[in-house]
């Protein structure tokens, strides 16, 4: 079996990670250069040469794309009950890539994506099925976000991991 044919059903963790990446996005913030004149779709008038930055880590706090309920790490805003399976089966909604630009949008948009969760979803699925990781901090633990070209947490983000029993 395929690697892509071991992970294309994992609608879970796929949802699991979109949603960690909006909280706190690999690159938190970005520049770029119009090669062009152009408009952006409030009207705004770019003109070639000029640099314009844009913040995945705002961006994906903003109540006005993702609603009041913003701040709450919530799977369902990535998954929806497939109304043709029987089971109710989830499956995954993508979302537009101007405003969910983790992996960049159209025409620059990353060519490793698909990889990228591919090799994020095997390595997730292997670990949860060998540990158990839970937080080690206090329920009410808030990370501190720290941005560089990459960004962090503050002291890191504590957690437990306990070796699971064998499996059947």
């Amino acid at each position: 079996m395929s690697a892509y044919e071991e992970v294309k059903d994992m609608v879970y963790i796929h949802a699991s990670l979109c949603e960690a990446m909006r909280l706190y996005p690999l690159v938190p913030m970005d520049t770029k250069q119009a090669v062009e004149d152009d408009v952006l779709s409030d009207g705004t008038m770019v003109k070639k040469g000029t640099m314009v930055t844009y913040a995945p880590y705002t961006m994906g706090r903003m109540e006005k794309i993702w609603g009041s309920d913003w701040a709450e790490f919530k799977l369902e805003r990535w998954l929806q009950r497939d109304e043709r399976d029987k089971a109710g089966k989830w499956s995954f909604v993508g979302r537009d890539p101007y405003t969910y630009p983790m992996f960049q949008a159209v025409p620059k948009i990353c060519l490793g994506k698909e990889m990228a969760f591919l090799q994020m979803k095997k390595l997730v699925a292997g670990l949860l099925r060998r540990f158990k990781v839970v937080p080690a901090a206090e329920e009410r633990f808030q990370p501190v976000f720290v941005v560089y070209l990459t960004a962090k947490m503050k002291g890191g983000f504590p957690i437990k991991v306990e070796e699971r029993g064998e499996l059947d």
